[in-house]
């Protein structure tokens, strides 16, 4: 199975080692960061440094010319990520004999919401969620669309890794979060996700919704969950919550804005690539699902990408509902967590890797070559070649 290693531009830059140690893990490909969030990283093995504090969401290159007198635009890094960063990275990467893919953070951009306030999701009591751009907003969708190509398609990068290109909701690593007391279950999180800026009133309006009805009907559905009622059920649980015709009518609007920008985006994408330019997903087969691994339908996605990243940490079992939609050729790439402080297994990974071959994964992704401990690159080693 083709294995890639997820891995940042700070890993790589200043560490003459780097693109050699990555090679040896036995992996073909790199994928490199090109747009990411806010993040503070150990560099476990870098000459210069231990810690990156990269302070807010970037492009890690120099952005070009599209984006001057528009009022949405990328962040550039600050000394993190100097100058063209992915760029020096990607050629030091592909000096070592990988392929090089990027890997593009979207739909979640903190200094975005706190800088446009109005772009962010606004839940039913009113709360912002200033890492959470509302991605049903027309200047929203098309300044997602425009990173989504100008950050995928660096020179020489052979496919790119689209993250968080849906929804994204109240569920957020955040510096000293405080938000684990009450256990909020799927349908809690849907409830919490749902939008209620202007765009969004008027869109659950065109399913024949009131809006300020809804926002009512949605913090009645939580008061039992604040009292410490259990919210399960998936999306029955919603249902149940909210009434099934308002859960439809939410779903169908919210949806439709995904499937739609993922189709536009991924359009961008293959219009400013080159030919043989490969286009993936992180993506969860719930479509009510927000977070990073966006929620899709499966057999939409694999009709309009060339396949999908799935996490698998925790079990692979979200793989089965691709597998069953994939066509030909599709990749199905199952994404192991490889740090063993981050709850991942890398001693594991061999038989791992297997179960999810066998309930369809075509390929391997592994999280993160510049975080793991080198106890845990040695684990990885041995896994790949085990395979």
């Amino acid at each position: 199975m083709k294995a890639s290693a997820f891995v940042y531009p700070w890993d790589v830059n200043g560490d003459p080692e780097a693109g050699a140690r990555i090679a040896a893990l036995g992996v073909r490909q790199a994928t490199l960061a090109s747009a990411y969030h806010s993040t503070r990283a150990l560099t476990p093995r870098h000459p210069r440094h231990r810690v990156v504090t990269a302070e807010h969401a970037a492009v890690l290159y120099p952005p070009d010319t599209r984006w001057e007198g528009r009022e949405l635009r990328p962040y550039p890094a600050g000394d993190w990520a100097p100058g063209d960063a992915y760029g020096e990275a990607a050629a030091a990467l592909a000096d070592a004999g990988l392929e090089v893919h990027t890997w593009v953070v979207l739909a979640h951009n903190s200094r975005l919401g706190a800088e446009h306030p109005d772009t962010s999701v606004v839940n039913a009591y009113g709360d912002r969620y200033p890492w959470a751009p509302c991605i049903a907003q027309p200047a929203t969708r098309a300044y997602l669309v425009d990173l989504a190509a100008e950050a995928a398609v660096r020179p020489g990068a052979q496919g790119t890794e689209l993250e968080s290109l849906g929804w994204y909701g109240f569920a957020h690593l955040h510096a000293h979060d405080k938000t684990a007391g009450i256990g909020l279950g799927d349908a809690g999180q849907y409830l919490m996700a749902l939008c209620f800026c202007p765009t969004c009133r008027e869109g659950y309006g065109e399913q024949g919704l009131d809006a300020g009805e809804l926002a009512v009907a949605v913090r009645a559905a939580l008061e039992p969950v604040w009292r410490g009622a259990p919210s399960d059920g998936g999306w029955a649980g919603v249902g149940k919550l909210l009434g099934e015709a308002n859960a439809t009518a939410t779903r169908a609007w919210r949806d439709e804005r995904a499937r739609t920008l993922q189709e536009t985006a991924v359009a961008a994408v293959r219009a400013a690539a080159p030919a043989d330019f490969q286009v993936l997903l992180h993506a969860d087969p719930e479509s009510y699902h927000c977070g990073a691994n966006a929620g899709v339908d499966p057999g939409h996605i694999l009709s309009v990408a060339d396949g999908v990243v799935v996490p698998c940490t925790g079990g692979a079992g979200l793989l089965t509902p691709f597998a069953e939609q994939a066509r030909a050729g599709a990749v199905l790439a199952a994404n192991f967590t490889v740090v063993s402080g981050m709850g991942g297994r890398p001693g594991a990974l061999a038989p791992d890797a297997e179960r999810a071959r066998g309930l369809g994964a075509t390929e391997l992704r592994l999280y993160h070559a510049g975080l793991a401990s080198e106890g845990d690159l040695v684990a990885v080693r041995e896994g790949l070649a085990a395979l």
